[in-house]
């Protein structure tokens, strides 16, 4: 294996150009001359191999894509002068010559398998030594003669004088016509598609899969599988029904002499069924041993059709000249089956007299004229009729019509009188040629749709064609037009050589049991009956052969999971398993025994893949895909839909039933493989039709926004990640899962600091981790990472560049900064409350989970409790909205749902919850109502103490300057003011370190004294001691005791000095504390200020007191809720009061589980209207 070497500084001792003299010597694979052993080690040593990574995504085997070492060295070779300004990409982008010399080398070899690209991938060296024989067959025998071969069939010998007979002339040329005009245009999609590049082995399931993707691929290779078996089927019966009925009919196991009617019937079935088993196993165990027999044996089967046919024609112009002796008996208008009886009269002059005849002795009681005889047979005479009358005789017109029969009817001659009473019953039945079958038009179709089967037999061999886009239209199309016209040519001449009750007579009983078309042949019926049975059983053996052989590259391509046992085979690659399934479904069409029963279920399968290939045409033209770039220019989508039409419309007319079940198999492997299957990307028409779907439905969704009644939170959600790029918040997905259940646009995004191209490797990190995170979570959605110089920054961007056109969000999830307090955290809240401002500027709906990590997973179910809805103000209805979507999923499922509302002083409660329970009655919403009054109070005493004590943790931060990097943030940052603010639970600031304990789960406290220190460059003038009371409670606390701030070591975080401080918290019952109690000494030396309350702002005042009052009633209704949901409140229009906004929000949600904190987006979401 070579090696790629590079010029370091470590070979600076060296002349460059020697060095590169040698590499130039390895890429052409000459050893170095210049340099010994250990040089070339140290060179060798120096190369660091770079290892670029895909996609994970399986790639269609190419000859663009080097997938060999050899490839890779020789992709390598270049001119260190002339081609020096490429150097530094010959890794990524070959040389044009790298490319055309493994293009020479591509061969068309059976593609689309992993095992196969393996293989290919470790014998790329073997097959440059062993070259690999070209393909040589042309057009002539390579897709033509197959063709001919698949196409004419049993129907032809067995059913198409039956089918000329019933359906008439006409009815079945239009037949003919439909089918063949079906098959034409479905080759001309097929030609198309084929020479659309390289069509390696695997003919129409290979174009339908890589057009249409693996998902339609599948369903319709295992279609055109179970259609090419049930083929096999029906060639073996039909062989089967040649030999027992017309070369021996002693060799019947179920004797059918004697029997008549439904017993008659089920000996004939059960024959079939015993010959057609043995029939089966003997070319199943042919195939299994070698099939170069079969293929020798090809030719020889074809020989035997093309002479039928020309024997066919032969004694079509021989009739015109001296048409055959083959009379019809018929008594009456009714034929007599021509058995046990050698004269067609009821007696005979002889010398003696008149004697009786063996036909009398049938119908009489004994051989005497005195004899008592049925009385149909005495009311009627018996005449002779020339079954085949010639092809000038006239009879076309007697036959352009069709004559259908219920099973059992009699075949009479049209134009001949009969004596018979209206009521007389039918004796002798099996004296006369009856129906078999009751016959209808779309019968008739199905029956003849197999006929015209075959046209892929030149594609499928792709691989054997010195040039398969030349081959493959002109052979196909000729074959086509050459059957189609023998197909309508004999449809006019049966009609206009044989006598119509011949015609309908469908097994030749009324002409000695003579195959119908044999009588018709020349010079003898042998020869239409030796071979059409050699040509049966030749078509059997190729449908053994080509459909294991299907099945066996659709298993391999690993679509279907559940057959990949069927892509094994034996060592020389012959499908051993796959030919088992085959001829165990070929048994199950050999037992249903009846030709006229099989052909319309493998017309199904057929015309299903026909329709799809037309489809796939369609699509790519319509597309107008890049690479579709097909040589064979005779195509038009009109044609493709017109033949996609007629074979849709050929499928319900055979049997509807039968098409809605085969629709139903492809449908269900079609979901299976969407589900199960392994994951493709074959570049196919599906994914070009999905992108065109989502553009005109994106176009539509510009035209307007969404009415009221199809409103859904689309929702945006954030999440930030970790330094390993790993989600911190997991359980928001699980809340978006239990949100969204699937429906609707969901975008996880995340934002990263720092410039895109330091950080593109962290980039995709976090996306990885975002997918991986939302398939674990089953999120159906999308997600984004943005980098920014700042998180801020990268933020915004994703709230404003999220999305396409009509289709982004209208709502967005956070969740709360859960260490908001701490003081290097002290930018994540400003950057929450900015998105807070820029959701409300957006008119953009805000949803943020409080304490997300004790929200539930999406495994977990609730089998009893609420959620509460606290509906404070109106913003749309998005309360009401939002827990109806979350019961909706199986974890909120047994939640009962409470609305809660707040009644002031001057509103009617009564009135409002009886206009409460109306309102949502006609939002068909369950819920209970319950009105809370609040009543106006005063201003407790610890309000004022909240307020005073968050006021003055403000100051203080106000008053201390910045350090020089802070002052470079507040110049970067939008929130340029309000740099800091004493926290309740977490030390939080700017400039100012807080450090508190956390509330301990028991309530227990700890104090952690402090020391305040400051610099020349930061004059502030405060004592060193300094003490803060804060009481983290409802209005009914304790007092808590003054604590001292003591000396604690100085923080070396920042250049600058810092205060420090801390206040304790307490959560016990007491009553509430004295107002003398918060205004302790220390404060008002350091602020050099009186804090009494009538100086405080009375508008942080009000504010605290209604967080006061509200989160007591909250605490007092819904503390045992499963989750509370109520209104967020705004932030302040001025900055100068953030850090008490996030302290009034604190103050609302404390003391609850789970709180879902709700701003609506400015519309109404929710309608009573229908």
């Amino acid at each position: 294996m070579s090696q790629r070497f590079t010029v370091s500084k470590r070979d600076g001792d060296r002349c460059a150009a020697d060095i590169q003299g040698e590499v130039n010597q390895l890429f052409e694979g000459d050893e170095p001359t210049t340099s010994g052993a250990a040089d070339t080690q140290e060179a060798a040593n120096a190369e660091a191999v770079l290892v670029l990574k895909g996609d994970n995504n399986p790639k269609e085997s190419s000859p663009f894509i080097n997938s060999s070492d050899a490839a890779a060295e020789k992709s390598q070779q270049y001119d260190g002068k002339n081609m020096a300004l490429f150097e530094e990409e010959m890794d990524t982008s070959p040389m044009v010559s790298s490319l055309l010399s493994s293009l020479a080398n591509y061969s068309n070899l059976p593609q689309g398998s992993k095992e196969h690209e393996e293989a290919e991938n470790n014998e790329a060296e073997s097959s440059r030594k062993k070259p690999v024989k070209a393909p040589q067959l042309g057009t002539l025998m390579g897709v033509y003669l197959p063709c001919i071969q698949n196409i004419f069939g049993v129907i032809l010998f067995l059913r198409m004088t039956w089918l000329v007979g019933i359906g008439g002339v006409i009815g079945t040329f239009i037949i003919v016509f439909m089918c063949c005009a079906t098959t034409m245009l479905t080759a001309i999609s097929m030609s198309a598609i084929a020479t659309n590049g390289v069509v390696p082995a695997g003919g129409s399931y290979y174009m339908i899969s890589r057009s249409l993707g693996p998902e339609f691929g599948g369903a319709v290779g295992i279609c055109f599988y179970l259609g090419t078996t049930f083929a096999g089927a029906m060639y073996i019966l039909g062989a089967i029904e040649l030999l027992l009925i017309y070369i021996v009919p002693k060799a019947a196991i179920f004797p059918l002499e004697g029997l008549e009617g439904a017993e008659a019937e089920a000996a004939l079935l059960n024959n079939m069924r015993v010959y057609g088993t043995i029939l089966l196993t003997s070319m199943a165990t042919v195939v299994f041993v070698g099939v170069k027999y079969v293929n020798k044996l090809a030719l020889v089967f074809l020989a035997c059709v093309i002479l039928s046919i020309l024997a066919v024609y032969a004694g079509v112009i021989k009739t015109g000249v001296d048409p055959p002796d083959f009379p019809v008996c018929v008594l009456g208008n009714r034929t007599l089956v021509w058995k046990n009886f050698d004269v067609c009269a009821k007696t005979i002059e002889t010398a003696n007299g008149t004697v009786t005849t063996q036909l009398w002795r049938m119908f009489c009681d004994s051989p005497f004229l005195n004899a008592t005889c049925d009385k149909y047979f005495v009311s009627n005479n018996v005449s002779q009729v020339q079954g085949i009358p010639g092809v000038t005789s006239g009879i076309l017109a007697d036959n352009l019509f069709g004559n259908y029969y219920e099973k059992g009817d009699l075949v009479a001659m049209i134009g001949m009188e009969s004596v018979e009473g209206v009521d007389d019953p039918l004796t002798n039945a099996n004296r006369y040629v009856l129906a078999d079958i009751t016959s209808f038009f779309t019968l008739l179709v199905g029956i003849y749709f197999p006929s015209v089967t075959g046209i892929m037999a030149g594609s499928n061999r792709s691989g054997d064609l010195r040039d398969a886009q030349k081959s493959i239209p002109i052979g196909t199309i000729a074959a086509i037009t050459t059957t189609s016209t023998v197909y309508m040519s004999s449809v006019v001449l049966f009609g206009a050589c044989i006598e119509g009750v011949v015609l309908r007579d469908k097994f030749g009983e009324g002409v000695h049991g003579n195959l119908v078309i044999g009588t018709l042949a020349w010079p003898s019926p042998w020869v239409i009956v030796i071979g059409s049975f050699f040509s049966t059983c030749g078509a059997g053996l190729q449908s053994l052969t080509g459909a294991p052989r299907l099945l066996q590259a659709i298993a391999k391509d690993s679509i279907v999971p559940a057959l990949r046992i069927f892509g094994h085979g034996k060592a020389n690659g012959e499908p051993t398993w796959s030919l088992l399934l085959t001829a165990c479904i070929c048994e199950s069409g050999i037992l249903i025994a009846s030709l006229d029963a099989v052909a319309p279920i493998l017309s199904m399968f057929f015309l299903m893949c026909y329709m799809f290939v037309n489809l796939a045409c369609a699509l790519q033209t319509l597309l107008r895909t890049p690479n579709w770039r097909p040589r064979f220019k005779f195509y038009h989508w009109a044609l493709s839909f017109l033949g996609m039409s007629l074979c849709l419309t050929l499928m319900f007319l055979c049997s509807w039933y039968y098409a809605i079940v085969a629709m139903a198999i492809a449908g269900s492997i079609y979901k299976y493989i969407e589900f199960a299957g392994a994951e493709k990307e074959w570049g196919d028409g599906i994914r070009g039709l999905s992108l065109s779907a989502a553009r005109y439905a994106l176009m539509r969704l510009e035209e307007g926004p969404p009415h009221t009644k199809n409103w859904r939170p689309q929702l945006l959600v954030l999440v930030s990640t970790d330094a390993e790029q790993n989600v911190e918040q997991p359980r928001l997905l699980s809340l978006t899962n239990q949100l969204k259940a699937g429906k609707g646009l969901t975008i996880v995004g995340t934002a990263l600091e720092g410039t895109y191209l330091e950080n593109s490797e962290q980039s995709q990190r976090a996306e990885q981790a975002l997918r991986k995170l939302m398939e674990t979570e089953k999120v159906k959605g999308f997600c984004q990472v943005t980098v920014s110089s700042n998180l801020r920054d990268a933020t915004s961007h994703l709230l404003q560049a999220s999305g396409l056109g009509g289709l982004k969000h209208n709502a967005v999830l956070v969740s709360w900064p859960r260490n908001w307090k701490q003081a290097d955290e002290h930018q994540t809240w400003r950057n929450f409350i900015e998105l807070v401002r820029e959701t409300t500027a957006a008119h953009l709906a805000l949803l943020v989970p409080k304490n997300i990590s004790a929200f539930p997973s999406n495994g977990e179910r609730f089998t009893e409790g609420h959620i509460d809805v606290w509906w404070i103000v109106h913003d749309g209805g998005m309360l009401m909205l939002l827990p109806f979507l979350l019961r909706q999923h199986k974890v909120w499922r047994k939640c009962k749902m409470r609305i809660f509302t707040v009644a002031q002083m001057d509103d009617n409660s009564i009135q409002m919850k009886k206009d409460l329970t109306t309102f949502l009655y006609h939002l068909r919403i369950d819920a209970m109502v319950e009105v809370v009054e609040m009543h106006d109070s005063d201003i407790s005493a610890y309000t004022y103490e909240k307020t005073l004590v968050m006021e003055q943790r403000s100051q203080i931060l106000k008053q201390i300057n910045l350090t020089k990097n802070e002052r470079e943030r507040e110049i970067q940052s939008i929130t340029d003011s309000s740099r800091g603010s004493i926290r309740r639970k977490n030390p939080a600031a700017v400039t100012t370190q807080l450090s508190v304990t956390e509330d301990q789960p028991g309530g227990s406290k700890e104090e952690k004294p402090e020391e305040e220190s400051k610099s020349a460059s930061s004059p502030v003038s405060p004592p060193a001691q300094v003490q803060l009371i804060h009481d983290n409670t409802t209005p009914a606390s304790p007092a808590t005791p003054a604590t001292p701030l003591t000396p604690a070591t100085e923080s070396a975080q920042s250049p600058g000095e810092q205060v420090q401080m801390t206040w304790t918290e307490k959560c016990d019952g007491e009553p509430a504390k004295p107002p003398g109690a918060a205004t302790p000494e220390g404060i008002k030396d350091i602020f050099n200020m009186k804090p009494e309350w009538e100086n405080l702002n009375q508008s942080n005042v009000r504010r605290m007191h209604t967080a006061l009052r509200l989160n007591e009633v909250i605490v007092k209704k819904s503390s045992e809720a499963k989750l509370v949901l109520l209104n967020m409140p705004g932030p302040p229009k001025n900055r100068t009061g953030d850090e008490n906004y996030m302290e009034f929000l604190e103050v609302l949600t404390e003391g609850l589980n789970r709180v879902l904190l709700v701003r609506g987006g400015g519309r109404e979401v929710i309608t009573i209207y229908s």
